[in-house]
């Protein structure tokens, strides 16, 4: 395959993925942009696989049946709850793979430059464009370089604490070692004065300490950020995978890869940012420091929790004319979301106002609740975002809050010194009744208390969330 017809395949591709990072915006379009994602990859592969300079044909294909196999299983085997975990186990790859390559990078350069002219005439592939680059576009190839491992290695220590706090493997809370700030500040600040010696031809050491140093900044970033923030987390993780990526793209002067990079990197950090000032939390707060600091004691929760069963929660909804269900990550970590999907075709079949309200970082990966409801056919347009149905509550009869805890926290409203102070929440506490299906009376993943389970027009429908839900289903009608 020329030349020519791989840059038109790289161009067909880089539409698709366009196409696909815009249907992912709504329920409707997103499994239409999944298939256009899957087929801009496949093309995108089977060009740059088929094109000029491609040598070992046999081990990548190799190596691309094995992956493929691979992710096929892992997969099947993993279940909606878990989905947050494999996103962030993912990125990890993105970022080894961007260490790995620069440092072949760095090997083939040296190797090249060693070469006297006529040796260096007749390489091909990579090595062939690195014996073709003048001084200054070496110069530059050594920043790319430098700056790609550097976010490969962020990226990948910090993927793999993000995995750890979501799967329960690693402490949720927000943890530093002394003098946090500043020994992060110090190893990119020393980070830097490794690219400059890089740059002036140290030699590979530079690369391998500042390697060490990214490490220990990716593993210390993510420790100091606590359970709340995870959703941030995961989805800046992706944006500097995206950034790894690009930088790579540069370096192998794959033009594909650096616009696939830029889509993921700057896509990634927009849903950031928004994550962060739905939660009115600063950008720059949640990436270096993460819930957890108070400005002084938290307010003491007067009252105490209210336990129901089953017959009195189908009662009130059986009286009840509107119905708002907010689902968290336990209706995920129960499988609920069909048995919750069952409740409400049974409500509406009685004529009932049901809907549900999402808040932006429900649940531990940006959309993980859409795509649960998604997957259990709940109709796209009774599932709300936040803005649109908070003003709603003062009017609902039942609220229904399945494995909800710090989106639903009053506290982040009433107290000053809370962690979530000033993060907006779904004010359900304003609706006139309220069940919280909820395994036990602990806290949430963020380890913050939750006033709402106090307040007097709530009731605590303790237990598993599918059990719980599946025993209202014969007494609804």
């Amino acid at each position: 395959m020329s030349m020519g017809i791989v840059g038109a395949a790289y161009i067909a591709a880089a539409v698709l993925f366009i196409l696909s990072l815009g249907g992912l915006s709504g329920q409707e379009s997103a499994k239409r942009a999944v298939w256009y994602g899957i087929a801009g990859m496949v093309l995108a592969v089977g060009a740059t696989v088929s094109g000029p300079g491609m040598a070992h044909l046999w081990l990548v294909v190799l190596m691309l049946l094995a992956g493929a196999v691979l992710g096929w299983v892992v997969a099947m085997r993993v279940q909606m709850t878990e989905m947050p975990q494999l996103v962030a186990a993912l990125h990890s790859f993105v970022g080894l793979a961007a260490v790995f390559i620069g440092f072949n990078a760095d090997i083939e350069l040296g190797r090249v430059l060693a070469m006297d002219t006529a040796a260096r005439e007749a390489l091909q592939g990579f090595a062939g464009v690195l014996a073709h680059k003048s001084p200054v576009e070496i110069s530059i190839l050594r920043v790319e370089v430098f700056l790609g491992v550097f976010i490969g290695a962020v990226t990948f220590t910090g993927s793999v604490i993000a995995f750890g706090k979501l799967a329960g493997r690693v402490d949720g809370k927000a943890k530093k070692l002394p003098g946090g700030h500043l020994l992060n500040t110090g190893a990119a600040l020393a980070s830097l004065a490794l690219l400059v010696l890089y740059f002036n031809g140290a030699g590979i050491w530079a690369l391998i300490l500042m390697t060490l140093l990214a490490f220990f900044i990716g593993y210390h970033l993510i420790m100091g950020i606590g359970g709340a923030d995870m959703p941030v987390v995961v989805s800046m993780l992706n944006s500097y995978s995206g950034w790894a990526a690009a930088a790579i793209g540069f370096t192998l002067g794959n033009d594909l890869l650096i616009v696939t990079g830029a889509l993921v990197g700057s896509s990634g950090a927009i849903l950031s940012y928004i994550m962060c000032k739905a939660m009115n939390r600063s950008f720059i707060s949640v990436i270096l420091g993460g819930f957890g600091n108070t400005t002084g004691p938290t307010m003491e929760i007067a009252g105490e929790q209210i336990a129901i069963d089953a017959e009195g929660v189908a009662a009130a909804l059986n009286d009840a004319d509107s119905v708002i269900i907010i689902p968290g990550y336990g209706m995920a970590v129960a499988q609920a979301q069909q048995s919750v999907s069952e409740l409400t075709k049974r409500l509406r079949a009685r004529g009932k106002t049901v809907r549900f309200a999402i808040h932006p970082v429900a649940g531990r990966l940006p959309g993980h609740m859409n795509v649960l409801l998604a997957e259990a056919k709940v109709p796209y347009d009774i599932v709300l975002e936040m803005d649109e149905i908070n003003e709603d509550f003062p009017s609902t009869d039942v609220a229904i809050v399945i494995g909800s805890n710090d989106i639903v926290n009053p506290a982040a409203q009433e107290d000053p010194n809370s962690p979530i102070a000033g993060m907006p929440v779904l004010e359900c506490w304003k609706a006139k009744q309220v069940f919280v299906s909820k395994r036990g009376q602990g806290t949430g993943y963020s380890g913050i208390e939750n006033p709402l389970f106090y307040k007097e027009n709530t009731r605590m429908f303790y237990g598993d969330a599918k059990k719980s839900i599946d025993a209202l289903l014969p007494m609804i009608g």
